[in-house]
């Protein structure tokens, strides 16, 4: 499944989307958003509106 509207999106979907892509093989957010041809800016800024925030340590967004 692609992101095509983030902002539309049911949030259990996208954070579930999000988390699979960077756990299956992308380094890093930005890597991420750049597959999606989404700003790594405003994906973050959609999931922070979630209640979820990025963990580059675990790269991962995880619930604050």
């Amino acid at each position: 499944m692609e992101i095509l509207n983030a902002q539309e999106m049911d949030p259990a979907i996208l954070l579930g989307i999000v988390n699979e892509r960077l756990r299956l093989g992308h380094g890093d957010l930005t890597d991420l958003a750049a597959e999606f041809g989404i700003g790594s800016i405003e994906l973050e800024a959609r999931l922070a509106e979630l209640g979820f925030h990025y963990q580059p340590d675990t790269n991962q967004f995880k619930a604050r």
